[in-house]
């Protein structure tokens, strides 16, 4: 599957490349190979992005109270645990933010799962894709708290309760805040990175039982990793959403 995966690689690179490296010029970024800017773990994460797209529309297709198939017994299986997790960390209002955390679980997920197959690099492993999903959180968050609690008073919290150390508290939150794309995109990456290399060195030594032991090592971080992900997700939500009056009962 790796061949096609690069020729795949190749073949979205000899049609995109140039208007993809075109548009990083215009906002200033240098890509590294300007004639082939995509790479196999930007294709990996299209593959995924292509197989959540089908599994979404296989499961709406195919809704049956009657006879449920395999694909909406697996739908209802997530869509009853990201909603439990939801309603205890978000509370009142969570079902609206149910599709985007649903989407980080499983893109997440699958993604995490791709170096579990032979010759494959981990999408999650190289610090770009951890990185664009870091921001797409940030940005959620943050724009729904705007959109629930008024610009206003969303800037008001960033200043803490306490009127008179204002002038403090907003930088440190400011600063906070911007950690938190950091913290998501290294903590992911680096754990991803290093399931990889020990899978790798798993499979250098023992040709059988060390393998398996990494490969289910890898299998465990990348449930993990992936859970962790969506929850801190639904953390930063309902701290964005909550109003003061609320957070104090």
């Amino acid at each position: 599957m790796l061949p096609l995966i690069n020729a795949l690689t190749a073949l979205l690179n000899h049609w995109f490349a140039a208007p993809i490296v075109a548009v990083m010029t215009t906002l200033g970024i240098h890509p590294a190979h300007s004639t082939h800017p995509i790479t196999n773990p930007i294709t990996m994460q299209l593959i995924v992005m292509a197989l959540l797209i089908l599994f979404f529309l296989a499961a709406r297709i195919s809704l049956n109270v009657e006879k449920p198939n395999s694909i909406q017994h697996t739908a209802e299986f997530i869509h009853e645990f990201v909603s439990n997790q939801a309603e205890q960390v978000i509370g009142h209002g969570y079902e609206r933010f149910m599709p985007f955390v649903t989407t980080i679980l499983l893109f997440v997920l699958i993604c995490n799962f791709f170096g579990l197959l032979p010759g494959f690099e981990t999408p999650t492993a190289d610090p770009v894709a951890p990185l664009g999903i870091a921001i797409l959180t940030f940005i959620y968050y943050n724009f729904h708290g705007v959109r629930v609690q008024g610009p206003l008073n969303y800037v008001k919290h960033f200043a803490g309760p306490i009127w008179w150390i204002s002038w403090l508290m907003f930088p440190i939150e400011i600063i906070s805040h911007l950690a938190r794309i950091m913290s998501l995109t290294i903590r992911l990456f680096a754990n991803m990175l290093a399931s990889d290399l020990i899978t790798l060195v798993a499979f250098s030594l023992i040709p059988i039982v060390v393998p398996v032991l990494g490969l289910g090592l890898h299998f465990a971080v990348s449930l993990i990793q992936a859970y962790i992900f969506m929850l801190l997700a639904m953390i930063y939500l309902a701290m964005a959403v909550t109003h003061e009056e609320e957070a104090s009962i």
